[in-house]
């Protein structure tokens, strides 16, 4: 089969033939139909789980897929042959990931039926930032009518954000760095955006809500940045970050709950957010669709955290 390999930690991806995984007990051997890039697909390339979980090399890199069971091994019973499901694919050892034709996955993970009313295919472009979106909102405790600053809304976890907190009735001011990416938030739900090329967010903030803003999420803030942030944050609210740049002290000294958050996918969350894609509720920030031939210069890319919505290589 075809797949994005790496011989070791930090190389090049590069597109290559591999040998077709084999279905083992308690796993499902899933045909994939698209594959989600996330930045952390990039970190996975770079060591960040090594000593943490097993790997196997050549890597195969990617967690995010859509795709249809194939074979099932002795003992799942959750998912059938024929059956669409995606989610997030990550099992150790690392390596055996979605950027291939085919993957052998344990029934176990972060998996559930796919969405019925889009394109299967964007499915894909779902599970990380759907999921990374919706825990952090419900971690946050924020309700109707909160004020919460998002910082990287147009990116894919911001996109899914500014929908899931606007369809609850919180108010939402967005950084963003044009007119498009205005354009683009407030389409999404955002009732407030603040150009940071031209304008200074902590001033900008500080001037109209005097009392602070009810919560801060922030997915690409230097570790600066963010606790500057975190000062226009009331008292008893909440700051959360993506990129792990919070300092769990400061924010205990500001009375401010939060920190860097980390996400635990599991079904429920994936069964909520397929609810709300099916009831039209929620769309898709889909970007652009690529080939796997293009995925190592997307990987490139992708670390430089400029992208506007979420890639999916079209399998």
């Amino acid at each position: 089969m075809k797949a994005i390999t790496i011989p070791q930690f930090k190389a090049t991806p590069a597109l290559t033939e591999q040998p077709r995984p084999v279905v083992k007990a308690g796993s499902m051997l899933v045909r994939i139909i698209a594959a989600g890039i996330n930045p952390f697909d990039a970190k996975m390339i770079d060591g960040i789980l090594d000593g943490q979980m097993p790997h196997h090399f050549p890597m195969i890199p990617g967690v995010d897929a859509v795709g249809v069971v194939e074979e099932i091994g002795e003992g799942v019973t959750h998912f059938k042959v024929g059956d669409n499901i995606y989610g997030q694919f990550l099992h150790a050892p690392v390596g055996e990931g979605t950027f291939a034709e085919f993957v052998v996955v344990p029934e176990k993970a972060a998996l559930s039926l796919a969405p019925k009313n889009i394109p299967l295919k964007h499915a894909a472009a779902i599970p990380t930032a759907g999921m990374t979106a919706l825990a952090m909102l419900e971690s946050s405790g924020l309700k109707h009518e909160s004020i919460l600053l998002v910082v990287g809304g147009t990116g894919g976890v911001g996109s899914f954000l500014i929908q899931l907190a606007a369809m609850q009735g919180i108010y939402i001011v967005a950084t963003v760095s044009d007119d498009a990416g205005a354009s683009r938030v407030s389409e999404l739900g955002a009732k407030e955006t603040v150009n940071y090329k031209k304008l200074h967010v902590a001033d900008i903030i500080r001037n109209k809500y005097p009392d602070g803003v009810d919560g801060l999420i922030d997915m690409v803030s230097s570790p600066e940045a963010f606790r500057e942030l975190t000062q226009y944050v009331k008292k008893g609210g909440v700051a959360l970050t993506t990129a792990f740049v919070a300092d769990e002290e400061d924010l205990k000294k500001k009375g401010l709950k939060g920190g860097n958050f980390e996400l635990k996918g599991n079904r429920t969350l994936l069964d909520t957010l397929s609810d709300a894609v099916d009831n039209g509720a929620l769309k898709i920030p889909l970007e652009k669709e690529i080939t796997l031939e293009e995925t190592p210069a997307a990987l490139a890319e992708i670390r430089q955290l400029k992208s506007k919505g979420k890639t999916i290589i079209v399998i």
